[in-house]
């Protein structure tokens, strides 16, 4: 059957607009997690109603339907809930956000196929990565298709004014930009072999690859079109950037000593792949004579052994390499939200975001 024009459909009523769906539940969520268990698939729902369909059979065996199988897949949907929750803590209507916040999770969605292609992962959210499933070349142009559909997801909005479509676009604009250059680095780096990074250095690149759009532009452009002031949307975007830090920081712990039946990914991948995440340029300053020499080698052998990669782990623990960067990303977001308290006003939905901080660097998954 084929899907109604979305944006018909959330002007008619034909289908569940952000804030039915947020007024649905009964108890409203307390915390940020249950905000993400309560509303992460029906949003999901939605964002894939922004996924369309060809004009002939093959586009949808051979691009739209995988496309769209893979964000079923979708995760926690964390970007475009955290988009509703700045609109709302601003005092906007959530539902005029609905194709900003797709068009974040459609990026989200590109990055996630390309990265697996460059990074040659095998799997991705317990599933193998599309790359395997459906072949180098289709996936490489599906996750083309999901970086067209950022823009004009959001030009075509009949919803959304002129002036703040252009707003809207040129945030993803540069988000895409400087989300490119912080993949580079972390891809060029473990291409030449690079043991010279320092932990400013890795900021640098984790802030560009990740806190942008994982946090700062969902925030930003959630406020901007729930109509938030100059001095509201910048707390934010700044909340963002150094909750989406703390963010990756917690990613990179999780790789190296989360549950490896909870990541859904290859794990411990980081060290096969070379990856100088903060623990690793820590250690490799901390670590001197045959620890550090050994960790280097292990770090430059692509190795999947399990018992390579433990000792590797070991070696991090050893420097304090592991609690460093864990008090690191807690310092990050206590200090974040202090400055969000400062700046918004209390709200449930601000409620929301502080607890996404600490969800950021306490989550298992």
């Amino acid at each position: 059957m084929r899907r109604k024009n979305q944006f018909a459909a959330v002007k008619s009523g034909d289908m569940e607009t952000i804030n039915q769906i947020l007024d649905s539940v009964q108890a409203q969520p307390a915390t940020f997690e249950e905000y993400l268990d309560c509303y992460a698939d029906r949003v999901g729902g939605l964002i894939n109603s922004y996924i369309p369909e060809g004009t002939h059979p093959d586009m949808d065996r051979y691009l739209y339907g995988p496309l769209r199988q893979y964000s079923d897949n979708g995760g926690k949907r964390h970007r475009p809930l955290i988009c509703f929750a700045a609109c709302l803590a601003v005092g906007g209507n959530a539902d005029l956000a609905m194709s900003a916040a797709s068009a974040i999770e459609h990026f989200h969605t590109a990055a996630l196929i390309h990265d697996d292609i460059a990074d040659e992962a095998e799997l991705r959210r317990g599933e193998p990565c599309l790359h395997l499933t459906e072949g180098l070349g289709l996936a490489i142009n599906m996750g083309d298709l999901a970086l067209s559909l950022v823009n004009g997801t959001v030009m075509r909005d009949p919803m959304l004014d002129d002036a703040t479509k252009v707003r809207v676009v040129t945030e993803l604009v540069e988000m895409t930009r400087r989300t490119v250059e912080g993949q580079a680095l972390d891809i060029g780096w473990a291409r030449d072999e690079r043991y010279d990074i320092t932990p400013a250095d890795y900021l640098e690149m984790a802030t560009h690859k990740t806190a942008h759009y994982s946090g700062a532009v969902p925030l930003a452009i959630g406020a901007i079109i729930g109509g938030g002031t100059e001095a509201e949307v910048e707390a934010l975007r700044s909340y963002g950037l150094a909750t989406g830090l703390a963010f990756q920081i917690q990613d990179d712990l999780l790789n190296l000593i989360g549950r490896e039946e909870s990541t859904k990914k290859d794990f411990r991948n980081d060290i096969t792949e070379g990856k100088r995440t903060l623990v690793v340029v820590h250690a490799l300053g901390a670590l001197d004579g045959d620890d550090r020499a050994r960790l280097i080698e292990v770090l430059s052998s692509r190795t999947k052994d399990p018992a390579v990669l433990e000792e590797a782990v070991c070696l991090m623990e050893r420097a304090g390499s592991i609690d460093h960067a864990r008090s690191y990303a807690e310092e990050l977001t206590a200090q974040a939200k202090e400055r969000l308290n400062q700046e918004i006003p209390q709200s449930t939905a601000r409620d929301l975001l502080e607890s996404m901080a600490d969800w950021f660097v306490h989550r298992l998954r």
